[in-house]
């Protein structure tokens, strides 16, 4: 059984999902894949322990807080390898950046493989259940690019800016993802 509550936060609605015991999902309203890991008919229960953690953790968070991603019992549903990116991403400090390629390479390092394309990462962040609390809003494409955040990337730039990240070489290219 899975279940459902809603967060108001400053950024707009967040939907969070939890299997009872485990923070399984975290999207904005209207987010890409919102919810797609997830059972479908959640149960709507605002009592579960997990989401007064999450509310914790959150309300922290949009303080300008930095709250540790190990204060929260996570379990993102999702292949090997979108574990091991999303992984990769938790060890991200807050208000620092990387890019697809570097994860790349670390996935790869991890792996044993001679490449992993970015493209493949960027699905596995793209399919990320936890957005926020797997921060893959720390990570731009190359050069600064501002792309690919399924949450929007103006829900994208807040989140840097609320992180204190410089963004003075961070663009938002032409033709990106919205």
């Amino acid at each position: 059984m899975y279940y459902s509550t809603v967060y108001p936060s400053p950024l707009g609605e967040i939907t969070l999902a939890s299997d009872g015991k485990n923070l399984t999902g975290l999207w904005f309203a209207g987010q890409k894949y919102h919810g797609a890991v997830v059972y479908k008919g959640m149960v709507k229960k605002a009592g579960v322990p997990v989401f007064d953690l999450a509310r914790e953790w959150l309300n922290g968070y949009f303080k300008g807080g930095n709250p540790l991603i190990s204060d929260l019992p996570l379990a993102p549903a999702g292949t090997e390898f979108r574990q091991m990116v999303w992984r990769i991403l938790c060890r991200i400090p807050y208000g620092e950046l990387t890019s697809y390629g570097d994860i790349a390479r670390k996935a790869a390092a991890i792996t044993g493989k001679n490449r992993i394309s970015s493209r493949a990462v960027g699905g596995a962040l793209g399919h990320n259940p936890v957005s926020i609390i797997i921060p893959c809003h720390r990570v731009v494409g190359a050069g600064g690019s501002l792309t690919g955040y399924g949450g929007g990337i103006e829900r994208k730039i807040k989140l840097l800016e609320l992180e204190g990240v410089d963004m003075t070489r961070l663009y938002v290219p032409k033709k990106g993802v919205p």
